[in-house]
């Protein structure tokens, strides 16, 4: 049975909750025939935006399920539905630990669309590169791209970027880090944001 007649656009509806609800089922019954037809619909205009949130909200749920179609979702980080990209891009975050060959491969292309995406495509392209740093054979390179991110990255984007890169600083990329956050304590006006990043150096010290 298709799942089109279940999106919000078929359904005549403005808000989300029809493409979460559909993608809450299709991630509980993993539904690998529902996942196929929405990414043959990608690029259906009329209904694109709903077919990309509807798998992405299941990979968070089931990453598994969409993990074959990595190449499908990396296709569109450079589409010019920006929709489309930040969704891939949220898409591949929640795979990257279901296939770190391929994003570790695919991390040139990741980062050329995060330099140039919204928010939500430099969000997700960070947390891609905090996961392979918590791969073994990748971590040493994710670090160096995460730091190149921290000392780039929009000023009110490093506290979370700090606090959500914690969990994989260790002794042998720690002092680097440090040293990169008090680099850019400086351009941060707002106390909270500035206390929030003293806050995570004096945890690792």
């Amino acid at each position: 049975m298709s799942v089109i007649p279940q999106l919000a656009s078929s359904l005549h509806r403005r808000d989300e909750a029809p493409n979460e609800e559909l993608a809450k089922a299709i991630a509980a019954k993993n539904d690998k025939k529902a996942v196929q037809e929405l990414i043959e619909n990608l690029n259906n205009k009329d209904i694109q935006n709903d077919c990309i949130k509807v798998l992405y909200e299941t990979g968070e749920r089931n990453p598994a399920l969409i993990a074959p179609y990595a190449h499908e979702f990396l296709a569109l980080l450079n589409h010019k539905n920006n929709r489309l990209q930040w969704g891939a891009m949220t898409a591949l975050n929640s795979i990257t630990l279901e296939n770190p060959e391929l994003i570790y491969a695919s991390l040139p292309k990741i980062i050329a669309a995060a330099d140039k995406g919204s928010v939500i495509t430099k969000d997700n392209a960070v947390n891609i590169l905090i996961k392979l740093c918590s791969v073994k054979k990748y971590a040493g390179n994710a670090f160096d791209l995460l730091n190149e991110q921290l000392l780039n990255s929009p000023a009110n984007q490093v506290p979370m970027y700090a606090e959500k890169a914690m969990p994989v600083i260790n002794e042998k990329n720690k002092n680097k880090f440090i040293t990169t956050l008090n680099a850019r304590l400086a351009e941060i006006d707002k106390d909270s944001k500035r206390k929030r990043i003293e806050k995570v150096i004096k945890k690792l010290q």
